[in-house]
């Protein structure tokens, strides 16, 4: 099919809730993506912090082939063995604690709200502190979390319970703790934020603050986890080199995106002194920890350990993290800053007086021209989320487009 009769199919048929860009894929291999015209793309987005084995791998076909043989869905009133080793090897890489299935990021941030209201509720409880330029989904709930006014426009009155304070600022913390306050809720890297990674002892005084005042510490792990970082959580590579890292522990994590690495699974861990705060009939959804999606996310945390991805990431993310600074030093004018650890990197752009106020819009659309997929994080930043498994010859490859697009414009 023609890109022009898709267009016009999701321009007839499809909610025009996406800025999309011109471009319909219909093909993925590895760390390539292909058009409908043909045309090869370098994925150096993800699919947003997805695709964490490239595309169409084969051992996840294989998983998911094998799968569909057996057993599609199985209802939540019943037990199946995948979602049973799922989460034992989910709770083996964060904590002692359980695990609640879900199908996406928002969903599984909404089981932490959940929580969080269940742990204050005998105390009138129920504020949550998130943070400014934040992002935790799309539900009410989530754009009500989130800090960020543009997803709220038009949705008021927002969902209330929630107080934003500055990332990375203890004290602004505590000045919104109250009486009502019941947990604090952030990412390790503010993805659609920006690229901005939590400080060492930012995280070290939130655990104390939420110690002291008996609040609960929520952990959007959603973009930034599952060792995009080169740890499982980024909470563990942030702390990493700290006397104090195995002090720290959230109380609850959610997790989706590359969890399933194109298989839509998301889910949320609890610490254990919280897992029996929901207990029977307090949460629950369809399809959550199907065996499809189980099976597949298995797999990914068998391949990651078996090929040492996580070392991969750290490896081909300080060899991108390396590039990028040389391009900003021979781009002065363009590149004011490289972000991020790991595979989760930004650069911010100045902007150069000729275009409008989103420079970022504009070099990811010229890097569509020349065949690589970049993501835009609001008007100044430029991600990239790489596969886990990037090699180094693709990486390079990724600095001579960006190179050669940045001297172009």
């Amino acid at each position: 099919m023609k890109h022009s009769e898709v267009t016009e199919l999701f321009e007839n048929h499809v909610l025009q809730t996406y800025g999309r860009f011109p471009l319909t894929f219909v093909k993925g291999k590895g760390q390539y993506l292909w058009d409908s015209e043909g045309k090869r793309y370098l994925d150096m987005g993800g699919g947003i912090a997805v695709n964490i084995l490239g595309h169409a791998h084969p051992d996840l076909q294989k998983a998911l082939s094998e799968q569909s043989q057996t057993l599609w869905h199985c209802s939540n009133l019943y037990q199946h063995p995948l979602q049973g080793e799922l989460a034992e090897a989910l709770v083996h890489r964060i904590g002692d604690g359980k695990i609640f299935f879900s199908n996406s990021g928002a969903e599984s941030n909404e089981g932490l709200y959940k929580l969080a209201r269940r742990y204050g509720h005998a105390e009138g409880r129920h504020e949550i502190i998130t943070f400014k330029q934040s992002f935790h989904g799309r539900t009410l709930a989530g754009i009500a979390a989130t800090g960020q006014a543009k997803v709220q426009e038009g949705f008021g009155p927002l969902v209330s319970g929630f107080q934003h304070a500055v990332f990375n600022d203890l004290r602004s913390v505590e000045e919104r703790i109250s009486p009502s306050t019941v947990a604090v809720m952030l990412e390790g890297i503010q993805g659609e934020g920006g690229i901005h990674p939590a400080t060492p002892e930012f995280l070290l005084g939130l655990r104390e603050l939420c110690d002291t005042h008996q609040l609960l510490l929520l952990w959007d792990g959603v973009q930034c986890g599952h060792y995009r970082t080169g740890f499982f959580q980024s909470f563990q590579s942030l702390l990493h080199h700290q006397e104090a890292d195995t002090s720290f522990l959230p109380d609850a994590i959610s997790m989706a995106k590359s969890l399933g690495g194109g298989f839509p699974i998301g889910a949320f861990w609890v610490r254990q002194p919280f897992s029996t705060l929901l207990g029977p009939g307090s949460h629950g959804t369809t399809y959550g920890g199907n065996p499809l999606a189980c099976s597949v996310a298995s797999r990914i945390l068998q391949l990651i350990q078996e090929q040492s991805l996580d070392q991969n990431a750290l490896k081909m993310g300080s060899r991108l993290q390396e590039g990028l600074h040389k391009l900003q030093l021979q781009f002065p004018d363009k590149i004011d800053e490289v972000r991020g650890m790991g595979l989760m990197l930004g650069i911010v752009l100045r902007n150069d007086g000729a275009t409008d106020s989103a420079p970022s819009m504009a070099l990811v659309k010229s890097l569509h021209q020349e065949g690589m997929l970049t993501i835009p994080s609001g008007t100044h930043v430029v991600r990239f989320l790489p596969a886990l498994n990037i090699q180094p010859h693709e990486v390079d490859e990724a600095l001579h487009l960006l190179e050669h697009t940045l001297s172009k414009h």
